[in-house]
């Protein structure tokens, strides 16, 4: 009976590497379709543009009507905007592809 031994301690361990190693790929497989939508684009540099053109009107006429802390808020709010689309675009060019691909 003294040759089961390393059988009790060969088989655990196989069938505990055996179950990791199909937990990851598993876990690898339903992360990818989230990472490859994540690449197409949440961000929209244009429309993030055409808000801050929008907002940069708005602190012009508020600023012509005479109501100047309201239009430096709008300023800044349209400075916020254009620098949010920056960041997408260079996020857009600086990003790289999954691992393995």
């Amino acid at each position: 009976m003294h040759h089961a031994t390393p059988a009790r301690r060969i088989l655990p361990a196989l069938l505990a590497t055996t179950l990791l190693a199909g937990g990851l790929l598993l876990g690898q497989a339903a992360a990818a379709p989230a990472a490859e939508a994540a690449v197409s684009g949440t961000c929209h540099p244009e429309q993030l543009r055409r808000q801050a053109h929008a907002e940069r009107s708005r602190a012009a006429q508020l600023k012509r009507l005479g109501a100047r802390e309201e239009a430096r808020r709008a300023a800044a709010r349209a400075d916020a905007l254009d620098r949010r689309a920056r960041q997408c675009e260079r996020a857009d060019e600086v990003v790289s592809p999954p691992f393995g691909r």
